[in-house]
């Protein structure tokens, strides 16, 4: 039977694989993939089909049409008139709004984020029926992603 899990590339990847190894099983019987990892793009709309979570124009919506509002009603003292200064308070808020989301959203993520992309790391382990509880257990317990056993 093959056993087959997925791990974040990590120290605990290498102590399941060396915990497999001391209760018995040999190295020919284990493999490990490392997945690639796509370079993540950040996209500027979130769309319907795609969604990161991370849009840079939703701050730009909120204080575009703050700014509008603000413009309207100020527009009536002003010399202008309302319309021209409702259009000027909507583009203003908008590109003041998309820039604060795009210092504030830079900075927050890249704390957040680790030096370099996460990869995954595929493991199969061929091992004999009496055993599979044994390697699952082990992998579960070594931080594992998931789990699928194959005859």
């Amino acid at each position: 039977m093959f056993v087959v899990a997925s791990f974040d590339y990590s120290t605990y990847t290498e102590l399941a694989v060396t915990e497999i190894i001391e209760k018995g099983l040999k190295k020919e019987q284990i493999l490990a993939l490392p997945l690639e990892v796509r370079g993540e793009s950040r996209e500027i709309l979130d769309t319907i089909h795609h969604s990161d979570g991370v849009s840079m124009v939703d701050g730009g919506f909120i204080l575009g049409a703050a700014c509008m509002t603000l413009g309207v009603l100020y527009g009536f003292i002003l010399e202008w008139g309302p319309i021209i200064w409702g259009l000027i308070g909507l583009m203003g808020g908008f590109l003041i709004g998309c820039l604060i989301d795009y210092f504030w959203g830079k900075t927050r993520h890249s704390k957040n984020r680790r030096k370099g992309p996460m990869s995954e790391v595929i493991i199969m382990v061929e091992c004999p029926v009496e055993q599979v509880e044994m390697v699952k257990m082990t992998m579960w317990g070594h931080r594992s992603l998931g789990i699928a056993t194959i005859e």
